[in-house]
């Protein structure tokens, strides 16, 4: 019977020490850390951690905001989760040209709130690049292949035996030859 009581009070003493180690962790995964950038041209990219650093396990519902260039609004605009990476969002071309002050919540239960001023730029495409002349190789049909000489060696060929088949002696057959 002590034997059993003693192996009882372990796991007993072993799942309170799991349970009290693990409220710390979920304490500090209450609240997020967003990093609010603008993505180069019209948009806003945001990266979602846990304050303490570690990756977003998880989506979350973030909503953006934004006041730009004489007083004009965007938003509420709810972030879509991106293939790009875990935890990062972004928003699309919400922006005009100009400056704006970007705001980012996420509702309860992991709370969080950032703002950055972001400077928003017409979408640039890259220059169209000049057409270069590539020569073909000698092998793909380019001038002076091998097959021109191939085609009319063919061709030379097929002649002498048209010529021998017309001018040729015509000989009876004999059994002894």
């Amino acid at each position: 019977m002590t034997g059993i009581r003693k192996v009882l009070a372990a796991v007993f003493v072993g799942l309170a020490l799991t349970l009290f180690a693990a409220a710390p962790a979920a304490a500090k995964a209450d609240k997020l850390k967003l990093t609010v950038a603008g993505d180069g041209a019209e948009g806003v990219t945001i990266q979602a951690t846990y304050a303490d650093g570690r990756r977003l396990d998880r989506v979350v519902r973030l909503v953006l905001t934004a006041t730009g260039p004489d007083g004009q609004r965007v938003g509420p605009v709810q972030l879509e989760p991106q293939p790009e990476g875990q935890g990062f969002y972004s928003s699309g071309p919400v922006l005009s040209t100009g400056t704006w002050k970007v705001t980012v919540d996420s509702p309860a239960p992991l709370q969080s709130k950032a703002t950055a001023t972001v400077q928003a730029k017409a979408a640039q495409s890259p220059p169209v690049p000049a057409p270069v002349a590539v020569p073909m190789p000698a092998d793909e049909g380019g001038a002076g292949g091998w097959w021109p000489f191939a085609a009319a060696g063919l061709v030379l060929v097929a002649a002498a035996m048209v010529a021998a088949m017309l001018f040729g002696r015509r000989r009876a057959w004999t059994p002894n030859d």
